[in-house]
């Protein structure tokens, strides 16, 4: 796994020996990130489910001001820590040893410009996170990465690859 755009690119990750670790495949960061083009400069962002932090990663790559993580099982955390290290972005980035759901429910104010939610595939965790911001809108921007077929309200933006879907919903 590697950064494949902007400032980092071609740069590699660590990544969890956990096989329910799922990061998000290049090609699926790239179309996303692609598309968040426009808001990437000098964005605030959060990570929620943060993993390997590829996302959030990839984000700063492209221009993004810093990001929160929000990550609970050890092995994604130790990952997570060990890419923020090795890109040198301790300033620009702050991990939340947290339930990433929990996190999302207690956000009471539009704090970030990107949220990128990425549960475990098929779970509850995705309707609870995209309910909680539908409440609050702690984010101008939600993104979420989850498996087709995952039946979700109409989003702003959509796009289907193979067994993963995108949705952006727009505040």
């Amino acid at each position: 796994m590697r950064i494949i755009g902007g400032k980092f690119k071609g740069r590699d990750l660590t990544s969890p020996n956990d096989f329910r670790v799922r990061p998000t495949a290049e090609h699926v960061r790239g179309m996303l990130l692609d598309q968040l083009k426009p808001e990437l400069q000098g964005a605030r962002v959060l990570d929620l489910f943060a993993g390997t932090g590829a996302l959030g990663l990839e984000a700063v790559s492209r221009g993004a001001k810093y990001v929160d993580f929000v990550e609970t099982r050890p092995s994604s955390l130790h990952a997570l820590r060990a890419n923020v290290a090795l890109l040198r972005l301790s300033a620009k980035c702050r991990i939340y040893k947290k339930d990433a759901v929990q996190f999302a429910e207690a956000l009471t104010e539009q704090r970030w410009d990107i949220a990128f939610a990425d549960p475990p595939y098929n779970s509850k965790m995705l309707d609870r996170v995209l309910t909680a911001w539908q409440a609050t809108k702690f984010s101008k921007l939600l993104a979420l990465e989850f498996a087709t077929g995952h039946v979700l309200p109409s989003p702003d933006y959509r796009h289907t690859s193979e067994d993963t879907t995108i949705a952006i919903y727009r505040a």
